[in-house]
């Protein structure tokens, strides 16, 4: 990477990268490419939720019936206390 463009084009995407890591931190969620080139969501729980892209947009696909299926069963539904609660 010796070549200034490409230098100029990975400090770019390092600072888009930065940018959404900062802004995604500030609700306490962030987004990560794991090794196995997987999508995985940091700080809903102790572990990260992973899946594939098309895992990922079969779950985005489902949004409306999942809130739904929330609203319909909430009664039944717990909810998870902050931390320090």
């Amino acid at each position: 990477m010796s070549n200034p463009d490409e230098i100029q084009a990975e400090l770019e995407r390092l600072r888009a990268e930065n940018a959404a890591l900062k802004k995604t931190s500030s609700r306490g969620l962030s987004l990560k490419v794991s090794q196995k080139g997987a999508l995985s969501v940091y700080g809903l729980g102790r572990f990260p939720v992973t899946l594939y892209k098309e895992q990922w947009e079969k779950l985005l696909d489902m949004a409306d019936d999942i809130r739904t299926f929330i609203n319909a069963n909430d009664s039944a539904l717990k909810t998870k206390a902050a931390k320090g609660e």
